[in-house]
């Protein structure tokens, strides 16, 4: 992997490498909705090492997303402790929190967020500015490069199709340099063919010192994971490796 791809080393307060471990302890997340309490997480307890593909699976409203925001420090439990690269989110500060997000943590979204005003190299350049990175232009050409769009660096967003738009997104997590990559129902608007390069290059960062985190709804999508967490109505209810071992990208279908 070329240097600007590698995900940066996290470091504490006292200088020492923190890691990148993911712990969740009794976790409970509730709703009020028209005065009935809706339980999107309850008593969820996970723990995911470094270095992992990892796929949430459930239907929609089994609380995959809650759960991407808890990892992420954009939501808190409503009880429960989350700890993140050594930090326990549940009573960091705004400015602990938001450090995570920019030097720990980065997302992609299902519906991409691209910024419409921007060039592909202006959206993935914005994510190396706001973590901090040096030299912010070249990681994200070689970045774009990394992920096949080198050539439509200078293209807008609705110059592009769904896929490439997709690509954006993944590139522009990717310049941040965060080691953590949280992707909510990343191939959920593309085609199959589409679908598998967008996992194949989840995977390639897992194998390359990332721990990447997919929610999906697709149980075929979980075959290519090395650990498969199934969530229904905010329980885990499945935890560990694929059902008949991990499958090659060749063989899925969907």
């Amino acid at each position: 992997m070329d240097s600007a791809l590698e995900p940066q080393r996290i470091v504490n307060a006292h200088g020492q490498a923190a890691g990148t471990r993911i712990d969740l302890d009794d976790v409970c997340r509730y709703f009020t909705v028209g005065g009935a309490t809706v339980k999107a997480l309850d008593q969820v307890n996970l723990h995911v090492d470094e270095s992992a593909f990892v796929v949430v699976l459930g239907a929609s409203g089994s609380g995959k997303t809650t759960l991407l925001n808890m990892i992420g420090a954009l939501d808190n439990p409503t009880s429960g402790t989350v700890r993140l690269a050594g930090v326990e989110l549940t009573s960091a500060s705004r400015a602990e929190r938001t450090r995570i997000r920019r030097h720990t943590v980065s997302f992609i979204f299902q519906s991409f967020n691209l910024f419409p005003g921007l060039t592909a190299r202006e959206n993935v350049q914005f994510g190396a500015d706001v973590a901090g990175r040096d030299e912010p232009g070249r990681v994200a050409a070689e970045v774009l490069a990394q992920v096949g769009l080198g050539e439509r660096a200078d293209h807008f967003a609705h110059q592009l199709s769904g896929g490439e738009q997709q690509r954006v997104a993944i590139a522009r997590a990717l310049a941040t340099g965060n080691p953590i990559l949280l992707a909510d129902e990343p191939t959920g608007e593309l085609d199959f063919r589409t679908g598998v390069q967008i996992l194949e290059l989840l995977r390639d960062q897992a194998r390359a010192g990332r721990t990447v985190i997919v929610v999906t709804h697709n149980r075929e999508i979980s075959r290519a994971a090395d650990r498969v967490i199934e969530l229904s109505s905010g329980h885990i209810v499945g935890d560990g490796p694929p059902e008949g071992g991990r499958a090659e990208l060749a063989d899925l279908h969907w």
